[in-house]
């Protein structure tokens, strides 16, 4: 295939992402009927929809991103079905790798782990999502391993031994191979499974129509509302009688996934999904203190827990905000929030604990927003504003759908500002290509905001896992996210941008997994932006 197209083929049409000259004008809001501008080859009666990138560079350095997070093949469902051919946690198991002389503080810590089916036999494939995490209770100690797929059934996973005292292994099968084999082909059959509507008005007349990334034109003609700026794609199906520009809500519409009943028994959870694997043997290690040199750590996590406290392994050392200090951290700045609801728990975590803070947010929606508080005695003021489509919400003013990268090139920037983005939760169901053309937009947006404004505090939150049931998977599993965690952190290997360490701060905790994490959780989250704004303070 060609490094100039991206090609999906999806429901029954071919979604084909191809690349214009570098960011050229886009057309304004207009009937649009297909093109057929595809050069693919396919199958008779074959819909196409292009879906445009704002820069030749951004094919060929997408396609190897997308290239370095191929996860691993796994096997077709067994035919006939049988579940019992099919990973079980509870018939799987771990052993820690034990060590001459034992373990001190600096070394590594390894584990084997060996999946089995129902039947109790061993795993020959690999593919499977399983996560690991070291952990001391008493101690609030906890950092997250290192997992390898050996593509036999058998995995390792590898800890970096931080503090002294016992750990606790604790190793998660998350999904089994079998049910990623089935989110694979949902997406690549159904990426259109969540679909969006409009309501068109004018005068007493409103007409609502359906919308999405991409629509099958030879339904109906289409509204184009390609953002002119960015270049982002969005489609309605054109009102029977209405114009295109009278269009004025946007909300989420669920529609129902075809699989079978067979299907649904991978996503059992506690059975064969988000389950915990037990250990041959002891699960505890016990660690002494170090003593001389000491075996070079391999596998370096981005932190860890200690005291209840998130230590980062790099990066600003992250202190401890009470309301007092918030307040001398933030006076005199601006900070702006922008992206989905895990990034407005910021927004309303930080606005709580300041007491003078006047929230102008009357007529906003409580999911997007837009917000607005302002502190006048300290000179404090914070925003936040969701992200664009595709955005899963209750129904809101088009007025209040704005895009990330076109918010930040309205920010003047400068040392007294702060910017926080967090845009992940509502692109699960997407095609990877449509969240890295959104993350290389914002991409762009920040380097122009710093490259006009140096001193601007930049902070991209990365995703979190969540809890899960069989629906959540198929619209938005741990597997899913993973895969755009991963593509997330390669677009943004930028020094003049912070990553906010969710993933691994969530995984490492021992709350339960929460698509909106804890209280507890988002404090130590907002001490870490407070540590990057005011490396000096703390309280």
């Amino acid at each position: 295939m060609s490094l100039n197209m991206f090609s999906l083929f999806c429901c029954d049409r071919v979604v084909s992402f191809t690349r214009p000259d570098f960011e050229s004008s886009m057309p304004a809001p207009e009937t649009a009927r297909s093109s057929n501008r595809s050069t693919l080859q396919s199958a008779p009666d074959v819909q196409r929809c292009s879906y445009t990138y704002l820069s030749p560079e951004n094919t060929q350095e997408g396609r190897r991103l997308l290239d370095s997070i191929t996860w691993p093949e796994t096997p077709p469902l067994p035919k006939p079905f049988s579940l019992n051919l099919t990973t079980n946690g509870a018939k799987s198991s771990f052993s820690i790798v034990l060590r001459d002389g034992g373990w001190r503080v600096g070394d590594e810590l390894m584990v084997r782990i060996q999946l089995r089916d129902y039947n109790g036999n061993p795993k020959k494939s690999g593919g499977d999502y399983l996560t690991s995490r070291l952990h001391n209770r008493m101690l609030g100690a906890g950092v997250v391993g290192q997992v390898q797929d050996h593509l036999n059934g058998t995995f390792t996973a590898v800890f970096p031994l931080l503090w002294n005292g016992t750990a606790d292994v604790e190793v998660l099968l998350v999904q089994t191979s079998e049910s990623i084999t089935v989110l694979k082909r949902v997406t690549e059959e159904q990426p259109d499974r969540i679909w969006f509507s409009s309501d068109f008005r004018f005068g007493s007349v409103t007409e609502t129509s359906t919308c999405n990334v991409c629509l099958d034109a030879d339904k109906a003609p289409l509204c184009n509302f390609t953002d002119l700026h960015t270049g982002e794609q969005w489609f309605c199906y054109k009102p029977k009688t209405l114009d295109c520009n009278t269009r004025v809500s946007h909300v989420v519409v669920f529609r129902g996934l075809k699989i079978n009943k067979e299907e649904r028994l991978l996503f059992q959870r506690g059975i064969n999904m988000k389950v915990l694997i037990k250990a041959l043997g002891k699960a505890t290690a016990t660690i002494l203190p170090k003593t001389g040199e000491t075996k070079t750590i391999t596998t370096e996590p981005s932190g860890y827990y200690y005291g209840n406290e998130w230590r980062p392994l790099g990066g600003p050392k992250v202190h401890q905000f009470n309301n007092a200090s918030v307040i001398a951290c933030l006076k005199g700045k601006q900070v702006h929030m922008f992206g989905d609801s895990t990034t407005r728990q910021f927004y309303e975590f930080i606005t709580k604990k300041l007491p003078n803070l006047l929230k102008f947010d009357k007529h906003s929606t409580p999911q997007c927003g837009p917000f607005l508080a302002v502190d006048h005695t300290n000179d404090i003021m914070m925003t936040f504003r969701c992200h664009g489509p595709p955005l899963r919400n209750y129904k809101i003013n088009l007025s209040q759908l704005q895009y990330v990268a076109n918010e930040l090139d309205r920010l003047n920037g400068g040392p007294n500002t702060v910017v926080v983005v967090g845009v992940w939760a509502h692109f699960g169901s997407f095609p990877m290509e449509v969240y890295y053309q959104r993350l290389m937009a914002i991409r762009r947006a920040v380097g122009r905001l710093l490259n006009r404004a140096p001193g601007t505090k930049v902070i991209i939150r990365t995703a979190n896992m969540k809890d899960m049931n069989v629906d959540s998977s198929l619209y938005n599993s741990d597997w899913y996210s993973l895969q755009r965690d991963k593509v997330l952190r390669a677009v943004f290997k930028h020094p003049g941008v912070l990553l906010l360490e969710a993933w691994e701060m969530v995984q490492a905790h021992y709350l339960p997994h929460n698509l909106h994490p804890p209280p507890g959780i988002i404090k130590l989250m907002v001490d870490m932006i407070l540590s990057n704004t005011c490396p000096e303070n703390g309280g």
